[in-house]
């Protein structure tokens, strides 16, 4: 080991120091070498505006298969300035402090990148001490015991995630919760991180209550995940994936219990959950699966779909609809529908060349469409199905007309304060000097950018080009005004987005059914 990095190790807390010491006394090998160090071992991180998160494995290499015990200190002076040097600055605001489990996560983002990501639970006590699970609030979010940090590496912008949930909040139900830090593994400058919230239960995350196994208690609640097949067990939809044709695929879909897992429900649960995606799907495809009450409309919270479907169109986000794709379901007593949430937009922004098929970087294409292009693993045909319904399709142009005078009016807006956020903090240069990669091809990532500058001018020509096609497609004018009424014309009906009867135009999209049965809308500025 170099002596600047123990130099290093010198200035977090005395908890890291001993641990080191300790490796080195006994000669064993560094678990810092074992565990994917950066190319570069030697960066020292002395101050940041940014959180700075110490792990210390105390000598075992992390695995994928299962969380080992470790310790977590985050150092965050929330609107100034944090030290690496805990010592030479004692009254900082330490955010955590305590016992974790640690584990590798991710699937493409394990195996394709450099920098891994992690598994977080907080513990009480150290697993061989029989700790315990403990929730605890981490830079200002709700209290959980189950957390990732993700390490954006494939996206050299280091944003695309935290840009996708930063936008989507406030229109889902719910809409993970993303932090960036700067992570400190035994030692070693491991680079910037998101501290992210997972789609798991949780008073602060989904509050949906444990399934039981008859009544009411037995209809809910079940969170649900559109992936791979590589669970012990999974749901297999009875329907395979089409193209725009209708062209059958010969793939199967797969739908992963995520909570409970596939070896906690119970057989009455699954049986249950399972029916119920079946009925979902067997309504969507089936004729009548327009009819308010006999077609899909009974089974899904259509604008909850609605939401999932925009975030993901306009991030032309490539692994949308067919990977990492949550669904939800409460008790049928609180609400009977499924509801998705979002999760894994890290290729999304044009940055995926995704199996050499030229999509994920384009501006003018559907994504939901994908199935078309031939990736490799399909999504679903729901989607697809549902922009056959002509009053699915106006409820969507409804909704992204709300998307284009709300958040999603200055996107580029809400890259810059992203950007600000690491460059002022000095992250982005340790970044890259922790991790080069400039001019690389990296998986799925074809913009050979030369520069983080180069990368965020790519990423702020593509956002303006995409929302203008989508724009267009969804019949939405920028100055605010779709379909004006003509005042001359007097309407059968004027209806909120949820379908409420209006006596009066109102603020905000009113829906306008005309006599001769056709609609339109007019949004009304407030």
């Amino acid at each position: 080991m170099k002596k600047r990095v123990i130099r290093t190790a010198l200035t977090t807390t005395r908890l890291h120091l001993i641990a080191l010491a300790a490796m080195l006394l006994a000669g064993a090998t560094s678990a810092t070498a074992q565990n994917y160090p950066p190319v570069r071992t030697d960066i020292q991180l002395e101050e940041t505006t940014l959180p700075i998160v110490f792990i210390n494995t105390l000598g075992q290499e992390i695995n994928r298969d299962e969380h080992i015990s470790a310790e977590m200190t985050i150092v965050w002076n929330d609107g100034g300035l944090n030290y690496s040097d805990t010592l030479a600055h004692p009254g900082q605001h330490i955010d955590y402090r305590g016992h974790i489990g640690i584990r590798y996560r991710g699937n493409s983002s394990f195996s394709y990148s450099a920098k891994k990501p992690y598994s977080i639970k907080l513990l009480t006590d150290s697993y061989e001490n029989g700790g315990k699970k403990q929730k605890a609030s981490l830079l200002g979010m709700g209290e959980d015991e189950d957390w990732a940090l993700l390490a954006p590496y494939n996206d050299r912008s280091m944003i695309r995630n935290t840009l996708s949930m930063t936008l989507a909040e406030g229109y889902l139900e719910f809409v993970p919760k993303t932090r960036f830090c700067e992570v400190i593994l035994n030692g070693v400058y491991y680079g910037v991180h998101s501290l992210t919230e997972r789609v798991r239960r949780g008073a602060d995350r989904l509050n949906i209550k444990k399934p039981g196994d008859d009544g009411d208690a037995l209809t809910g609640g079940y969170i649900l995940c559109v992936d791979r097949n590589d669970e012990p067990l999974v749901h297999e939809s009875k329907y395979h994936p089409t193209n725009s044709a209708g062209e059958v695929f010969p793939q199967t879909i797969f739908i992963q219990y995520t909570d409970p897992s596939c070896d906690e429900l119970t057989e009455s649960q699954r049986t249950y959950i399972d029916r119920r995606l079946d009925a979902f799907e067997d309504a969507l495809a089936s004729d009548n699966f327009t009819d308010e009450s006999k077609g899909y409309r009974k089974h899904i919270d259509v604008e909850s779909f609605i939401d999932y479907q925009l975030s993901t169109e306009i991030a032309n986000n490539i692994d949308g609809y067919r990977l990492s794709t949550y669904l939800y379901k409460y008790r049928d007593s609180v609400d009977p529908r499924f509801k998705m949430s979002l999760w894994d937009m890290d290729i999304a922004w044009g940055l995926a060349e995704y199996e050499n098929i030229h999509t994920g970087h384009m501006t003018d294409v559907w994504t939901y469409k994908n199935n078309d292009a031939g990736l490799g693993t399909k999504m679903p045909f729901w989607f697809d199905r549902l922009m056959q319904d002509p009053s699915y399709v106006e409820q969507l142009k409804a909704r992204y007309a709300e998307y284009r005078t709300g958040k999603y009016a200055d996107v580029t807006g809400v890259v810059d304060s992203l950007v600000t956020l690491l460059t002022s903090s000095g992250a982005v240069e340790r970044e890259f000097e922790a991790w080069p990669r400039w001019g690389e091809v990296i998986y799925n990532n074809w913009l050979l950018a030369k520069s983080y500058d180069e990368e965020i001018s790519y990423l702020k020509d593509f956002i303006p080009k995409r929302i203008a096609w989508l724009d267009q497609q969804l019949e939405f004018n920028p100055s605010g005004i779709r379909h004006p009424l003509n005042p001359n014309d007097m309407p059968a009906a004027i209806y909120s987005l949820s379908g409420i009867r209006r006596s009066r135009l109102e603020p905000g999209l009113n829906i306008i059914r005309q006599n001769d049965g056709t609609s339109s809308k007019i949004f009304i500025k407030p």
